[in-house]
Protein backbone atom coordinates (compact mmCIF):
# COMPACT_ATOMS: atom_id res chain seq x y z
CA UNK A 1 0.00 0.00 0.00
CA UNK A 2 1.45 3.35 -1.00
CA UNK A 3 2.29 5.99 1.58
CA UNK A 4 1.32 9.63 1.34
CA UNK A 5 2.61 12.69 3.11
CA UNK A 6 0.10 14.55 5.26
CA UNK A 7 1.43 18.09 4.99
CA UNK A 8 0.66 21.05 7.22
CA UNK A 9 3.97 22.75 6.51
CA UNK A 10 3.15 26.17 7.94
CA UNK A 11 1.49 27.49 11.07
CA UNK A 12 -2.27 27.66 10.50
CA UNK A 13 -4.99 29.50 12.40
CA UNK A 14 -8.53 28.13 12.57
CA UNK A 15 -11.53 30.11 13.82
CA UNK A 16 -14.07 27.89 15.57
CA UNK A 17 -17.65 27.93 14.30
CA UNK A 18 -20.77 27.41 16.42
CA UNK A 19 -21.11 23.88 15.05
CA UNK A 20 -17.56 22.99 16.15
CA UNK A 21 -17.87 24.52 19.62
CA UNK A 22 -18.12 22.33 22.70
CA UNK A 23 -15.72 19.54 21.75
CA UNK A 24 -12.39 18.94 23.46
CA UNK A 25 -9.33 20.40 21.79
CA UNK A 26 -7.69 16.98 21.41
CA UNK A 27 -10.77 15.57 19.64
CA UNK A 28 -10.92 18.63 17.38
CA UNK A 29 -7.28 18.18 16.39
CA UNK A 30 -7.74 14.48 15.65
CA UNK A 31 -10.52 15.37 13.23
CA UNK A 32 -8.69 18.37 11.74
CA UNK A 33 -5.36 16.55 11.37
CA UNK A 34 -6.59 13.34 9.76
CA UNK A 35 -4.06 10.52 9.97
CA UNK A 36 -1.86 12.17 12.60
CA UNK A 37 -1.23 9.76 15.52
CA UNK A 38 -2.81 10.57 18.87
CA UNK A 39 0.61 10.51 20.53
CA UNK A 40 1.80 13.31 18.23
CA UNK A 41 -1.30 15.42 18.94
CA UNK A 42 -0.88 15.06 22.70
CA UNK A 43 2.82 15.92 22.36
CA UNK A 44 2.17 19.25 20.58
CA UNK A 45 -0.52 20.04 23.16
CA UNK A 46 1.80 19.21 26.05
CA UNK A 47 4.63 21.32 24.57
CA UNK A 48 2.32 24.29 24.11
CA UNK A 49 2.67 24.35 20.34
CA UNK A 50 -1.11 24.48 20.02
CA UNK A 51 -2.48 27.79 21.28
CA UNK A 52 -6.04 29.04 21.79
CA UNK A 53 -6.43 32.82 21.57
CA UNK A 54 -2.62 33.01 21.90
CA UNK A 55 -2.62 31.13 25.22
CA UNK A 56 -1.63 27.61 26.26
CA UNK A 57 -4.40 25.15 27.07
CA UNK A 58 -4.78 21.62 28.45
CA UNK A 59 -5.93 18.71 26.33
CA UNK A 60 -9.26 18.76 28.19
CA UNK A 61 -10.07 22.33 27.10
CA UNK A 62 -13.41 22.61 25.30
CA UNK A 63 -13.24 24.95 22.35
CA UNK A 64 -15.69 27.85 22.10
CA UNK A 65 -17.23 29.68 19.19
CA UNK A 66 -14.84 32.26 17.69
CA UNK A 67 -11.81 30.74 19.46
CA UNK A 68 -8.73 31.11 17.27
CA UNK A 69 -6.68 27.89 17.27
CA UNK A 70 -2.98 28.05 16.36
CA UNK A 71 -1.83 24.76 14.84
CA UNK A 72 1.93 24.21 14.34
CA UNK A 73 3.48 22.76 11.17
CA UNK A 74 2.95 19.01 10.84
CA UNK A 75 4.73 16.77 8.35
CA UNK A 76 4.11 13.09 8.85
CA UNK A 77 4.04 10.03 6.68
CA UNK A 78 0.73 8.24 6.98
CA UNK A 79 -0.64 5.13 5.33
CA UNK A 80 -3.01 5.72 2.48
CA UNK A 81 -6.33 4.01 3.10
CA UNK A 82 -7.96 1.82 0.47
CA UNK A 83 -11.08 3.13 -1.20
CA UNK A 84 -14.16 1.21 0.00
CA UNK A 85 -15.24 -1.29 -2.64
CA UNK A 86 -18.50 -0.91 -4.54
CA UNK A 87 -20.11 -3.91 -2.84
CA UNK A 88 -19.67 -2.28 0.56
CA UNK A 89 -21.08 1.03 -0.68
CA UNK A 90 -24.07 -0.72 -2.23
CA UNK A 91 -24.71 -2.61 1.03
CA UNK A 92 -24.58 0.59 3.09
CA UNK A 93 -26.92 2.41 0.70
CA UNK A 94 -29.48 -0.40 0.92
CA UNK A 95 -29.27 -0.53 4.74
CA UNK A 96 -30.20 3.09 5.48
CA UNK A 97 -33.38 3.03 7.57
CA UNK A 98 -33.69 6.75 8.37
CA UNK A 99 -32.20 10.06 7.28
CA UNK A 100 -32.91 13.76 7.78
CA UNK A 101 -30.79 16.92 7.60
CA UNK A 102 -29.00 16.18 10.89
CA UNK A 103 -28.94 12.41 11.39
CA UNK A 104 -28.59 9.17 9.50
CA UNK A 105 -29.41 5.68 10.84
CA UNK A 106 -28.37 2.42 9.19
CA UNK A 107 -29.19 -1.19 9.90
CA UNK A 108 -25.54 -2.21 10.27
CA UNK A 109 -24.80 -5.65 8.86
CA UNK A 110 -23.11 -8.22 11.09
CA UNK A 111 -19.40 -8.54 10.32
CA UNK A 112 -18.94 -4.90 9.32
CA UNK A 113 -16.83 -2.77 11.67
CA UNK A 114 -18.06 0.72 12.50
CA UNK A 115 -14.65 2.22 11.60
CA UNK A 116 -11.32 1.17 10.13
CA UNK A 117 -8.25 0.21 12.15
CA UNK A 118 -6.53 -2.88 13.58
CA UNK A 119 -6.14 -4.48 10.17
CA UNK A 120 -9.48 -3.23 8.84
CA UNK A 121 -9.14 -0.80 5.93
CA UNK A 122 -12.66 0.60 6.04
CA UNK A 123 -15.67 0.50 8.30
CA UNK A 124 -19.15 2.00 8.21
CA UNK A 125 -18.02 5.61 8.69
CA UNK A 126 -15.35 5.45 5.94
CA UNK A 127 -17.87 3.79 3.63
CA UNK A 128 -20.52 6.42 4.24
CA UNK A 129 -18.03 9.24 3.65
CA UNK A 130 -17.16 7.64 0.31
CA UNK A 131 -20.83 7.09 -0.49
CA UNK A 132 -21.75 10.70 0.33
CA UNK A 133 -18.67 12.81 -0.49
CA UNK A 134 -20.83 15.96 -0.68
CA UNK A 135 -21.73 15.71 3.02
CA UNK A 136 -19.45 18.10 4.89
CA UNK A 137 -19.79 16.28 8.23
CA UNK A 138 -20.32 12.62 9.11
CA UNK A 139 -19.36 11.21 12.52
CA UNK A 140 -20.34 8.12 14.49
CA UNK A 141 -22.71 8.93 17.35
CA UNK A 142 -22.08 5.60 19.11
CA UNK A 143 -20.70 2.16 18.31
CA UNK A 144 -21.80 -1.42 17.83
CA UNK A 145 -19.60 -4.51 18.05
CA UNK A 146 -18.46 -5.71 14.64
CA UNK A 147 -20.56 -8.89 14.90
CA UNK A 148 -23.70 -7.10 16.14
CA UNK A 149 -26.25 -5.95 13.58
CA UNK A 150 -28.85 -3.20 13.88
CA UNK A 151 -29.43 0.49 14.49
CA UNK A 152 -26.33 2.65 14.22
CA UNK A 153 -26.54 6.47 14.29
CA UNK A 154 -24.30 8.80 12.31
CA UNK A 155 -24.49 12.57 12.87
CA UNK A 156 -24.56 14.90 9.86
CA UNK A 157 -24.11 17.95 12.06
CA UNK A 158 -21.78 18.59 14.98
CA UNK A 159 -24.65 20.20 16.91
CA UNK A 160 -26.68 16.96 16.68
CA UNK A 161 -23.68 14.92 17.83
CA UNK A 162 -23.30 17.16 20.91
CA UNK A 163 -26.99 16.95 21.76
CA UNK A 164 -27.16 13.16 21.54
CA UNK A 165 -23.91 12.70 23.48
CA UNK A 166 -25.36 14.89 26.26
CA UNK A 167 -28.52 12.79 26.16
CA UNK A 168 -26.55 9.56 26.44
CA UNK A 169 -24.95 10.83 29.65
CA UNK A 170 -28.36 11.16 31.35
CA UNK A 171 -30.23 8.22 32.94
CA UNK A 172 -32.91 6.90 30.58
CA UNK A 173 -31.99 9.61 28.07
CA UNK A 174 -32.26 7.17 25.19
CA UNK A 175 -34.23 3.95 24.82
CA UNK A 176 -32.12 1.22 23.24
CA UNK A 177 -33.71 -2.16 22.58
CA UNK A 178 -31.95 -5.30 21.39
CA UNK A 179 -33.00 -8.86 20.68
CA UNK A 180 -30.90 -11.99 21.10
CA UNK A 181 -31.04 -15.76 21.04
CA UNK A 182 -29.57 -17.18 24.24
CA UNK A 183 -28.80 -20.68 25.39
CA UNK A 184 -31.20 -22.57 27.64
CA UNK A 185 -34.47 -21.84 29.42
CA UNK A 186 -35.01 -18.21 30.41
CA UNK A 187 -36.87 -17.93 33.69
CA UNK A 188 -39.41 -15.11 33.53
CA UNK A 189 -38.60 -14.11 37.10
CA UNK A 190 -35.06 -13.09 36.11
CA UNK A 191 -36.03 -9.80 34.46
CA UNK A 192 -32.87 -7.81 35.00
CA UNK A 193 -29.12 -8.27 35.31
CA UNK A 194 -27.32 -5.73 37.48
CA UNK A 195 -23.61 -6.54 37.46
CA UNK A 196 -20.61 -4.14 37.28
CA UNK A 197 -18.28 -4.62 34.32
CA UNK A 198 -14.54 -4.07 33.96
CA UNK A 199 -12.54 -3.89 30.71
CA UNK A 200 -9.28 -5.81 30.45
CA UNK A 201 -6.66 -6.42 27.77
CA UNK A 202 -5.21 -9.94 27.73
CA UNK A 203 -1.66 -10.84 26.64
CA UNK A 204 -2.67 -11.25 23.00
CA UNK A 205 -3.91 -7.66 22.98
CA UNK A 206 -7.53 -8.73 22.73
CA UNK A 207 -10.04 -6.65 24.69
CA UNK A 208 -12.14 -8.64 27.17
CA UNK A 209 -14.80 -7.56 29.64
CA UNK A 210 -15.61 -9.33 32.89
CA UNK A 211 -17.94 -8.97 35.86
CA UNK A 212 -15.99 -7.30 38.67
CA UNK A 213 -16.75 -5.35 41.82
CA UNK A 214 -14.10 -2.87 40.65
CA UNK A 215 -15.96 -2.33 37.38
CA UNK A 216 -18.49 0.29 36.29
CA UNK A 217 -22.23 -0.14 37.03
CA UNK A 218 -24.13 -1.94 34.27
CA UNK A 219 -27.84 -2.76 34.13
CA UNK A 220 -29.70 -4.83 31.52
CA UNK A 221 -33.41 -5.71 31.39
CA UNK A 222 -34.34 -9.03 29.79
CA UNK A 223 -37.81 -10.10 28.64
CA UNK A 224 -38.69 -13.48 27.18
CA UNK A 225 -40.23 -13.26 23.70
CA UNK A 226 -40.24 -16.96 22.71
CA UNK A 227 -38.99 -20.07 24.44
CA UNK A 228 -37.59 -22.86 22.30
CA UNK A 229 -36.50 -26.35 23.35
CA UNK A 230 -32.82 -25.47 23.85
CA UNK A 231 -32.74 -21.69 23.47
CA UNK A 232 -34.71 -18.54 24.23
CA UNK A 233 -35.42 -15.51 22.03
CA UNK A 234 -35.34 -12.45 24.29
CA UNK A 235 -35.74 -8.69 24.11
CA UNK A 236 -33.14 -6.68 26.01
CA UNK A 237 -33.13 -3.04 27.09
CA UNK A 238 -30.01 -1.45 28.53
CA UNK A 239 -29.88 1.33 31.10
CA UNK A 240 -26.09 1.67 30.61
CA UNK A 241 -23.95 1.30 27.51
CA UNK A 242 -20.85 -0.58 28.64
CA UNK A 243 -18.57 -2.38 26.20
CA UNK A 244 -19.88 -5.91 25.47
CA UNK A 245 -22.50 -5.38 28.20
CA UNK A 246 -25.26 -7.67 26.90
CA UNK A 247 -22.84 -10.40 25.84
CA UNK A 248 -21.11 -10.52 29.24
CA UNK A 249 -24.30 -10.14 31.29
CA UNK A 250 -26.08 -13.03 29.56
CA UNK A 251 -22.99 -15.26 29.57
CA UNK A 252 -22.32 -14.65 33.28
CA UNK A 253 -25.95 -15.52 34.00
CA UNK A 254 -25.51 -18.91 32.31
CA UNK A 255 -27.26 -17.96 29.07
CA UNK A 256 -24.59 -17.02 26.49
CA UNK A 257 -25.68 -15.56 23.17
CA UNK A 258 -25.83 -17.89 20.17
CA UNK A 259 -22.80 -17.59 17.91
CA UNK A 260 -20.72 -15.52 20.33
CA UNK A 261 -17.06 -16.49 19.70
CA UNK A 262 -15.73 -14.52 22.67
CA UNK A 263 -18.12 -15.06 25.58
CA UNK A 264 -20.27 -17.86 24.19
CA UNK A 265 -20.58 -21.63 24.63
CA UNK A 266 -18.49 -23.49 22.03
CA UNK A 267 -20.63 -26.64 22.14
CA UNK A 268 -23.86 -24.63 21.69
CA UNK A 269 -22.32 -22.65 18.83
CA UNK A 270 -21.07 -25.79 17.07
CA UNK A 271 -24.50 -27.38 17.39
CA UNK A 272 -26.15 -24.38 15.70
CA UNK A 273 -23.50 -24.41 12.99
CA UNK A 274 -23.88 -28.13 12.32
CA UNK A 275 -27.69 -28.32 12.42
CA UNK A 276 -28.63 -24.95 10.92
CA UNK A 277 -25.43 -23.62 9.24
CA UNK A 278 -25.66 -20.64 11.60
CA UNK A 279 -22.33 -18.81 11.89
CA UNK A 280 -22.90 -15.29 13.29
CA UNK A 281 -23.61 -13.61 16.61
CA UNK A 282 -27.35 -13.54 17.27
CA UNK A 283 -27.49 -10.03 18.73
CA UNK A 284 -29.43 -7.27 16.97
CA UNK A 285 -29.93 -3.62 17.95
CA UNK A 286 -33.52 -3.42 16.84
CA UNK A 287 -34.87 -0.09 18.10
CA UNK A 288 -33.80 3.43 19.11
CA UNK A 289 -36.01 6.15 20.55
CA UNK A 290 -35.19 9.56 22.00
CA UNK A 291 -36.50 13.12 22.31
CA UNK A 292 -34.63 16.44 22.19
CA UNK A 293 -37.10 18.97 23.65
CA UNK A 294 -34.94 22.05 22.99
CA UNK A 295 -35.32 21.58 19.23
CA UNK A 296 -38.58 19.58 19.36
CA UNK A 297 -36.87 16.56 17.76
CA UNK A 298 -38.28 13.08 18.33
CA UNK A 299 -36.93 9.93 16.72
CA UNK A 300 -38.22 6.39 16.88
CA UNK A 301 -36.57 4.02 14.43
CA UNK A 302 -36.49 0.25 14.07
CA UNK A 303 -34.10 -1.97 12.11
CA UNK A 304 -35.71 -5.12 10.68
CA UNK A 305 -34.32 -8.46 11.84
CA UNK A 306 -31.82 -9.75 9.24
CA UNK A 307 -33.00 -12.66 7.10
CA UNK A 308 -30.49 -15.14 8.54
CA UNK A 309 -31.76 -14.50 12.09
CA UNK A 310 -35.41 -14.83 11.08
CA UNK A 311 -34.61 -18.05 9.22
CA UNK A 312 -32.98 -19.60 12.30
CA UNK A 313 -35.96 -18.78 14.52
CA UNK A 314 -38.27 -20.45 12.02
CA UNK A 315 -36.20 -23.65 12.13
CA UNK A 316 -35.81 -23.98 15.91
CA UNK A 317 -37.87 -26.59 17.75
CA UNK A 318 -40.29 -25.26 20.37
Amino acid sequence: MDATINNHTTVTHVTITSDQAGQRIDNFLMTHLKGVPKSYIYRILRKGEVRVNKGRIKQTYRIQEEDIIRIPPVRLEVRQTKTPHERMLSTLASHIVYEDEALLVINKPSGMAVHGGSGIDNGVIEGLRALFPHYSYLELVHRLDRDTSGCLMIAKKRSMLRRIHALLRTPQGMKKKYCALIKGQWHKGLSHINLPLEKNVVKSGERMVRVSEQGKPALSYVQLAQQYKEAAFVNISIATGRTHQIRVHTSHSGHPIAGDPKYGDDEFNQQLKKEYAFKRLFLHAKKLEFHLPDIDYHLKVEAPLPDELTALLQKLER
